[in-house]
């Protein structure tokens, strides 16, 4: 998030992992319901029969597995192959009794794709070694990829309740399924669909099985270098022949003890049949496999899911509404709201919403504007809700009736129009308002307290002589200059200065002046304001002063010594300057502040205080003064937006309070110089100048009968229980909401939202953009996860954490995420686990599949992760204030960011895929290749250890064999360096929000290599967290427990 501070070495040099494990006891966000597992279903198989063997003992961790395991391996199963269809006369001997129960107990039948232990000799070792990982620190150059896995999904006959008549049917699926039993039926004689797989004959062990290719091999056994991570790869399982009527799509993920499946078939008993051709169809499985000799288990990690691809918008809601708005601005957690209270206990993860009201649309897709006139913006009586397109029209279009309230509203005579027999309004495709999702309303002057306010910017600027010996204020004002002519609201514009060391100066632009005057206060404990009417003056009007001061401000201060910092009383005197109309308030702080009220000590980052109960005092504010004033500033319609820049401890704590209560924002440079960050520092001061910006804004986000919206999280002052007060908003800004149902059973099939905020556009008009969605309302907890979106779930798990980490430990806000996903994981678990006997597999929803490692990734962010030694405390508030506010895309980058490898492109000229990601880990890495790690905030370049020497000294010139701290990446006159900047400028272009500022690293270069790069490796083991694939089995155990 922030630049670079190597000033104490911060990054972890990857010791051994110290999974760390939630406290059963802990309640994660406060949040209240059953613990997982206290409903159990009624359909539990009864336990098989004991083993006459006993269990081995574990060298690591409890038994992966919940039932005993044979020493008999299954007398008709050969490794590799797929179970066999049986007659129809034992399939249906062997099934499940109609009760539901078994009259005997029996044992599960072992699961296909499965990996059966490799062939051994007589020494009990295998002959051929297993495929392992290489040890740490050594990268191979090549890298076996395994076989991908497709997720399957249930089947239809696993619906848990009556069908949701309100979604609509897809276009495969001509009839609403029946509701089926609960237990499952016996199979029929032949299969019901035609599958691409052909008849397998068993194959000699240990020669390649000649079956068809639509079922994938496991790629031949390599040597093992890795000892303690041993496994194999399984056949992918064919995909399903009945996607079309599927409820939720399900995959797995396989553990195993000794053998493989925890259930090898006992002696003389034939396993039931007909359960095991059910998962062949409806579960993809990765596999967990040990070898003979070891119990350690192993986890193909290639095939673990990934979000490769990036952010993908949620399609199902969209399709099923199309009318909705876009899921730029409205994305909810899941798009199906549970129909009781005690169905959203069940779901343990979180019922909400993300909001970015001014996101930005593609050109073409513009928000309509509209504006009634004398007609009036149309609304409800009751409810107030704005005119859109789920209202209906009755009584031949004389009434309409209310979505939200289901009032009948009369219709305006004015916009009267006839409606056929369908109810549809002859002028309907002249009325945006009710066929867009998303539109704006020119307001009358009754939504006006006041004449609407102009675009004023005011800049609260730090002199003392850090300020001035590091660039930042020649930096600052060359932007500010720069930026004039673009400002929004011309003609209208205000602008202001205050300067600051240990006095304060004001300066009196007024435009019949030549030069401005400076005059100092030097009295801190009463501030007061000379000139009042001239500090503050209209850009246009005096844009030859202003032009004036901004080129003498560096030179102005050049030679100043003052080391002191008067913040706190430089803040008031900007606060009696604004108070008349509000606006924008840009403060660049440098130093902490020492003087006059609001001065805060260098209380550091206390060693001692972590672990303690007084370890979140060191991230929330210790002088009330801060908080005091962000309200003050947010009653009188100012935003703030801190730019810190300092190599010393600056309390963004403190500092940051000011923008979180006013919807601004935190910039934060550590250890700026303008000879390496002052390109980021132009970008993001000009965005934040040059940026459409809504100014005195509300918000408030309604919603239908039964439902409603009981917290908001993000940078903001709630001004009524849901009235959001936001000085300004822009498009770069996002705010989360959790959702809950305040009638025990909802009786609608639909619930509808609509977001509405009233603001006033920098050329001065009062506008209300008002976004409207539709959302089913759904019996059964299937369809809840079916329609999961992951990142709003962790875009709104974020903000929680990022909230507990001011009242709790870390360590507790770590916990907090793990315990919902354990949760979550356990609940969907038990709707399938007993119908197919699922002891040995960790499953999860398609929707959810990238749940796991973003949760792991959140855990590992700036503001999570560690203690003291890991991220300096700065920092860590810092990226804390950052995410609060992120869209859900940009925090989805900033937790797994991107990793690309370009130096094939850059040789070769083939053309550049940006899309072609790889996953975070070092095994990714080639040592004679060139990556790219974005995450939004900064490009990490890495140069392998043996990468060509052109491309270094194309790319870099003659320094590619010096200090790459010291080296600044820039254009030159060749190919390979055109090539890559066009690559950077393209990542850079896909948002536009920061600007990322490149750092260049070379392989084994530490403490370099470990603070940029290895970090951001979220899949690996690193500073005593779990790497990905030790994060998987530790959710599958604790997922096993009470299940």
């Amino acid at each position: 998030m922030g630049t670079e501070n190597l000033n104490r070495p911060n990054y972890p040099l990857r010791p051994a992992a110290t999974p760390f494990a939630a406290q059963q006891g802990t309640t994660p966000f406060g949040s209240s319901g059953p613990v997982v597992g206290s409903e159990a279903s009624a359909f539990r198989p009864a336990p098989p029969a004991s083993s006459q063997f006993q269990r081995p003992p574990l060298s690591s961790g409890p038994f992966v597995g919940s039932e005993p395991t044979s020493f008999r391996p299954p007398p008709s199963i050969r490794p590799n192959d797929l179970v066999r269809p049986p007659p129809p006369s034992l399939s249906s001997s062997y099934g499940p009794p109609a009760s539901g129960f078994p009259s005997s107990p029996a044992p599960p039948p072992p699961s296909i794709g499965q990996v059966p232990p490799p062939r051994t000799s007589l020494t009990g070792q295998p002959v051929a070694p297993p495929l392992t990982r290489p040890p740490p620190g050594q990268v191979p150059l090549t890298q076996p990829q395994p076989p991908s896995v497709p997720m399957g999904s249930p089947p239809q006959s696993l619906k848990m309740g009556q069908p949701n008549p309100n979604i609509p049917l897809r276009p495969d699926q001509q009839f609403p399924p029946a509701r089926p039993n609960a237990q499952p039926s016996a199979p029929l004689p032949g299969p019901p669909y035609p599958t691409a797989r052909g008849t397998y004959q068993p194959a000699f062990p240990g020669y390649p099985n000649a079956q068809p290719s639509s079922v994938a091999q496991a790629p031949p056994m390599q040597p093992a270098s890795f000892p303690l991570q041993q496994g194999g790869f399984a056949p992918a399982a064919p995909p399903a022949p009945f996607l079309g009527r599927q409820r939720g799509p399900v995959s797995g993920i396989l553990p195993s003890g000794l053998y493989p499946g925890n259930q090898v078939q006992q002696h003389g008993i034939t396993p039931p049949i007909a359960p095991s051709q059910a998962l062949a169809e409806d579960f993809s499985s990765l596999s967990l496999g040990s070898v003979p000799g070891s119990f350690e288990t192993g986890l193909d990690v290639a095939a673990l899911p990934r979000p490769l691809d990036g952010d993908v918008d949620p399609k199902p809601l969209a399709e099923m509404y199309p009318m909705n708005c876009s899921s730029r601005v409205l994305r909810l957690t899941t798009s199906g709201i549970p129909n009781s209270q005690s169905l959203a206990s069940r779901w343990h993860l979180p019922v909400g919403a993300v909001v970015c009201p001014l996101a930005e649309f593609p050109f073409g897709e513009e928000v309509p504007v509209i504006n009634f006139a004398t007609t009036g913006i149309i609304r409800c009586r009751r409810c107030r809700t704005y005119v859109n397109p789920y209202i209906t029209f009755t009584d031949s279009g004389r009434k309409w009736k209310c979505n939200i309230c289901s009032l009948l509203n009369d219709v305006p005579g004015d916009y009267f129009a006839h409606v056929d027999a369908s109810g549809r309004r002859a002028d309907l495709d002249q009325r945006p308002e009710l066929t867009k999702g998303s539109v704006e309303f020119i307001a009358p002057a009754e939504y006006m307290v006041r004449p609407p306010m102009p675009p004023l910017y005011f800049f609260l600027i730090d002199v003392s002589i850090s300020a001035v010996r590091s660039g930042m204020l020649e930096i600052v004002a060359q932007t500010i200059k720069s930026c004039l002519d673009s400002l929004p609201g011309a003609p209208r514009t205000q602008i202001g200065f205050i300067t600051y060391d240990s006095t304060i100066h004001f300066y009196n632009m007024k435009s019949s002046l030549m030069q401005p005057q400076m005059m100092v206060v030097s009295d801190l404990d009463d501030i007061f304001v000379p000139l009042p009417d001239d500090l503050l003056v209209n850009l246009s009007e005096s844009r030859g002063v202003v032009d004036a001061f901004l080129d003498s401000l560096p030179s102005m201060f050049q030679d100043n010594m003052n080391v002191e910092s008067a913040f706190g009383p430089a803040l008031k005197a900007a606060f009696m300057v604004m108070s008349q109309l509000g606006g924008k308030l840009l403060i660049f702080q440098n130093s902490l502040p020492s003087l006059g009220v609001g001065r805060l000590r260098l209380r550091g980052d206390d060693i001692r205080a972590y672990g303690t109960d007084k370890e979140h005092t060191l991230r929330v504010p210790e002088d009330p003064f801060y908080k005091q004033m962000a309200a003050d500033f947010t009653k009188y319609q100012i935003a703030v937006n801190v730019y810190a820049f300092s190599d010393k401890y600056t309390d963004i704590a403190s500092l940051g309070t000011l923008a979180k209560y006013t919807g601004g924002q935190v910039y934060y440079y550590p250890s700026f110089q303008s000879s390496v960050h002052s390109d980021k520092l132009r970008h993001e001061l000009s965005r934040d100048l040059t940026r459409e910006t809504a100014w005195e804004a509300v918000m408030r986000i309604r919603c239908g009968k039964g439902v409603r919206f009981t917290s908001y999280h993000g940078n903001f002052m709630l001004r009524s229980t849901d009235l959001l007060a936001l000085p300004a908003v822009d498009c770069d800004k996002a705010y989360a909401a959790q959702l809950s149902l305040e009638e025990t059973l909802l009786t609608t099939q639909t619930v509808y939202f609509q977001v509405a905020l009233l603001y006033t556009s920098s050329s001065g008009e009062r506008r209300i953009r008002v976004h409207t969605a539709a959302a089913p309302v759904v019996a059964d907890l299937g369809e809840m996860y079916r329609l999961a979106d992951t990142g709003a779930i962790i875009s709104l798990f974020s903000r929680l954490a990022i909230e507990k980490t001011l009242s709790s430990k870390l360590e507790d806000s770590r916990n907090a995420v793990q315990l919902r996903i354990v949760k979550a994981l356990r609940e969907y678990r038990n709707l399938y686990a007993v119908q197919h006997r699922l002891s040995g597999r960790l499953i999860y929803p398609e929707s959810l599949k990238f749940l796991p490692l973003y949760g792991l990734a959140l855990c590992k962010s700036a503001a999570l992760r560690g203690g003291y030694s890991d991220v300096q405390l700065d920092d860590r508030c810092a990226a804390g204030y950052t995410m609060m506010a992120l869209p859900v895309k940009s925090l989805l980058k900033f937790l797994y960011p991107n990793l690309v490898r370009v130096d094939e492109f850059l040789v070769q000229g083939e053309e550049f895929d940006i899309t072609r990601r790889i996953p975070l880990t070092a095994e990714s890495l080639d040592t004679r290749g060139l990556y790219i790690l974005d995450d939004g905030f900064r490009f990490v370049i890495w140069f392998g250890r043996s990468i060509l020497p052109d491309i270094a000294r194309n790319l870099l010139g003659e320094d590619f064999t010096g200090d790459f701290s010291k080296v600044k990446l820039s254009l030159r006159d060749n190919e390979m360096s055109r090539k890559l900047m066009t690559i950077l400028d393209q990542f850079r272009a896909t948002d536009p929000a920061y600007y990322q500022l490149c750092h260049l690293v070379r392989q084994g270069e530490q403490p370099r290599e470990g603070f940029f790069l290895l970090t951001h490796l979220v899949e690996d083991q690193i500073g005593g967290a779990n790497g990905y694939a030790d994060w998987m089995l530790l959710l599958f155990r604790q997922v096993q427990q009470n299940a």
